[in-house]
């Protein structure tokens, strides 16, 4: 006598959200931003649009969502390392950003992410919430221990030199300025300590 096993819709569900991200994430790399839809992400993923509607309301949440499941595929994580060496640990965390800002499959996707969130205040908020706050929150931690150990000046203005740390990789990212690569991630770090050493 044959057994029937009930459809799981829990897995049913999570198959077709892989789909969709996947989706999303070949096709702006293919054809770019302004030329994906719903639509096309839809035929691709072998979902009807109605389904991709039930979780995300625009085509700039989708790729976003695929951007950080593609993150959280090739190891990116929110976690610094934390050792004797302040500086390695920087190094640690901005060489890596400064390989996928460099990284041409982020470059296209990665443009496009950034005039979609200066345009949705909705996904502005997704992204300082799910991306942004965190990385930041976790490297203001790490200078904070530093300063408690004394290896950074106690008036240190943490959130300054959060920003000192990775605000020139984006600046030089978005405006195409020069090379970035673990030469100039580490000139950061170094001039960074400079400024906050005790």
């Amino acid at each position: 006598m044959a057994r029937h096993s009930t459809p799981d819709p829990s897995r049913r569900s999570e198959q077709s959200r892989t789909a969709i991200l996947t989706a999303a994430a070949e096709l702006v790399a293919e054809i770019g931003f302004a030329k994906l839809t719903i639509e096309k992400i839809a035929a691709r993923a072998g979902v009807g649009k109605q389904t991709i509607y039930r979780w995300w309301p625009s085509k700039g949440a989708v790729v976003f969502d695929a951007f950080l499941a593609a993150s959280e595929d090739t190891g990116g994580g929110l976690a610094l390392p934390e050792t004797d060496d302040l500086a390695a640990d920087l190094r640690a965390v901005l060489r890596p950003t400064a390989d996928e800002l460099a990284g041409p499959a982020f470059d296209r996707t990665g443009r496009a992410l950034v005039a979609e969130v200066l345009n949705d205040p909705a996904l502005l908020r997704e992204y300082r919430e799910r991306l942004l706050d965190p990385l930041l929150a976790v490297t203001r931690t790490r200078l904070e221990r530093a300063r408690a150990a004394g290896r950074i000046a106690p008036d240190a203005d943490l959130d300054l030199a959060v920003e000192l740390l990775y605000g020139p990789l984006y600046y030089r990212w978005l405006h195409g300025l020069g090379p970035l690569d673990h030469a100039y991630a580490d000139r950061l770090v170094q001039a960074a300590l400079r400024a906050l050493q005790p």
